[in-house]
């Protein structure tokens, strides 16, 4: 068979034509092409898949409905164009049509629609392929069998009929064994994946880069260093250990687990390193808070590795964890310099990162000049009204939100009732949360959490404390521990008593509770009580973590921690606090000391 020449974009008519003339000029001899068939539908097959690989989809969708007679051949390269284009839902009426015109499929086409039922998360369709499978005796097939596992993994709540498939191949090869896997991992059963990668180390199944790098990311996703430290020695043992990809899965593995030292170290060790290396590590500094991330991308940009959309998430990520306004500015420069400020991923960490640094302004007008915005983009932006203490924007925000068709799922609602939290906006607070079946979400600890704090905050401490007893569900720890904040707060020591026994009754070790009962003791002049939780308070080995504050100045970062003597910035921050202290004093300001009884033992 020929081979096609470099094809020129068509105009979408007269393709048919085009494909004749084509043969025609060449002077290629049809019967070369395909004995007993049109050499011009083999050639049209041919030139669609250029389309396809070109990004072509009209054209090839054009030339395909001027065939007068289409194979199988035909409508597979149809729909595997379609899927390899990620237009799955084509792909799809593809198939259809091609049923609908008494073609039977191929173990060729089965598994492209297969895989474009993956992609749509479609259990129902993909079930129809697999009973049209048993139907045309393809089930068997190798193709058939492995889409059909991948399918059931993606698609199905659990892995058992992936398994069930996996268990029935008669033949299985390096891509069956890796597709198990890689539905255990994704799912987050990491155990599951490295049992079968085992089974398939038993089974001497044919291992490649790809199989070791799955097994990688099960070790990761259990945060388990030692066993990526064993799939790393049978890596080096196979021969793989200088594979780039094998290597960047070890070295996410490392970030994942929190070994950060040892990321660092093997990351100099690799032989070789591209722009995924880098990136792993920044995100890996940038999770954990690091202000290491600003040194390693600057470090990536001198090395002469130019930054894309998964740089800029993390260093823009990096900067709101580290609340470095100038930083994150200069990342937001480069990022228009690079002409991706229009990618809604980039967009929504800008939001959050100024909001995060105090620009609550410029997280505004980035959301309004969005050509495009998901859920993830009014999460954030209400998240960062909540914190600044907006809570009117936000529940706009939220009602904007709701017209313009995005239905809210668990995580606005939190964000929603945090800001009305903040500003005392109760009532608007309370309507958010009795709307919410109107959308199917279903509260959860942390909803109540929200809600008992909003109330807490209001002053309305009994009607917290009904809510808590009317929910459907044990109240855990941390909605008690709203109360108890509220209690606290309005000096309600009988109720915060039982809210403190209720924390430390599904949490014996937390200190504020064991606080809070100490100060309560003692405000009643029960001392031997208050010395008995403390007592007890000590034997837990558990000390209330202190808090951490930190500021920019001159571009550079200052971090204070509560009772820090060391270092001139915090001489600084103590001239500052009592030049506070004494124009609080010159106000007439009197602090209320109650609630530091006794604090000083446990060095808080």
């Amino acid at each position: 068979m020929y081979a096609a020449r470099k094809i020129v974009p068509l105009s979408n008519k007269h393709s048919l034509q085009w494909v004749q003339n084509y043969t025609t000029r060449t002077k290629i001899p049809i019967a070369n092409l395909s004995k007993g068939a049109k050499g011009s539908a083999i050639l049209a097959t041919n030139v669609m898949r250029s389309f396809f690989d070109n990004g072509l989809i009209d054209d090839a969708r054009a030339l395909f409905d001027e065939m007068p007679e289409r194979d199988v051949v035909m409508w597979t390269a149809m729909i595997a164009g379609y899927t390899s284009c990620n237009q799955y839902v084509h792909a799809w009426t593809v198939f259809c049509e091609m049923v609908n015109n008494w073609e039977n499929p191929n173990a060729f086409t089965l598994s492209n629609v297969l895989k474009a039922c993956k992609s749509l998360q479609c259990l129902a369709r993909g079930g129809l392929v697999h009973g049209m499978a048993i139907k045309l005796g393809l089930e068997g097939s190798l193709y058939v069998d492995n889409a059909l596992m991948d399918m059931y993994a993606t698609c199905c709540i659990s892995m058992e009929d992936a398994c069930s498939i996996f268990r029935d191949m008669k033949e299985k090869n390096m891509v069956t064994w890796t597709t198990l896997i890689t539905g255990y991992t994704h799912r987050g059963d990491g155990y599951g994946g490295l049992q079968v990668f085992r089974e398939m180390l038993l089974d001497e199944a044919e291992l490649n880069p790809h199989s070791f790098s799955i097994a990688i990311r099960a070790c990761a996703a259990i945060g388990s260093n030692t066993f990526g430290r064993q799939i790393q020695a049978a890596v080096i043992k196979n021969g793989l250990g200088s594979n780039l990809p094998v290597m960047n899965s070890m070295l996410d593995m490392y970030c994942r687990c929190g070994f950060l030292s040892e990321a660092n170290a093997y990351f100099y060790e690799m032989s070789e390193k591209n722009l995924i290396t880098w990136n792993t590590l920044l995100a890996g500094y940038e999770r954990l808070g690091s202000k290491e991330a600003l040194n390693i991308f600057s470090q990536m940009e001198s090395e002469g590795f130019r930054p894309n959309c998964f740089t800029f998430t993390s260093i823009t990520a990096a900067c709101a964890n580290l609340a470095v306004l100038n930083c994150g500015q200069q990342v937001h420069g480069g990022i228009i310099c690079r002409g991706l400020q229009g990618n809604l991923v980039l967009a929504n960490a800008l939001i959050d990162m100024y909001a995060k640094c105090g620009s609550i302004a410029d997280s505004r007008k980035i959301f309004r000049e969005m050509s495009d915005r998901n859920l993830v983009s009014w999460t954030s932006m209400m998240i960062g009204y909540g914190a600044h203490g907006y809570g009117k924007e936000a529940v706009k925000l939220f009602d904007e939100m709701v017209v313009s068709g995005i239905r809210p799922d668990r995580i606005v609602f939190m964000a929603v009732l945090s800001a009305c939290s903040h500003a005392g906006l109760i009532d608007e607070g309370l309507r958010c949360f009795e709307s919410m079946s109107n959308y199917n979400v279903t509260p959860d600890q942390e909803i109540y959490g929200c809600v008992v704090d909003l109330l807490g905050r209001g002053g309305r401490v009994e009607e917290a404390y009904q809510l808590i007893k009317g929910m459907p569900f044990k109240p855990n720890e941390s909605v008690w521990g709203a109360l108890l904040g509220a209690c606290k707060a309005h000096k309600l020591p009988r109720m915060g008593k039982l809210a403190a026994l209720k924390v430390l009754d599904l949490r014996p070790n937390k200190v504020g509770a064991y606080v809070m009962l100490s100060n309560i003791y003692a405000a009643e002049g029960k001392w031997g009580e208050s010395a008995r939780m403390r007592k007890l308070m000590r034997r837990t080995g558990s000390r209330k973590e202190a808090g951490r504050s930190w500021i920019e100045v001159r571009n550079q970062v200052y971090s204070f921690v509560v009772g820090d003597k060391v270092g001139s910035h915090t001489e600084w921050a103590h001239g500052v606090v009592e030049l506070l202290i004494l124009h609080m004093k010159e106000a007439g300001y009197i602090p209320d000391l109650h609630c530091l009884i006794h604090d000083l033992e446990d060095g808080t």
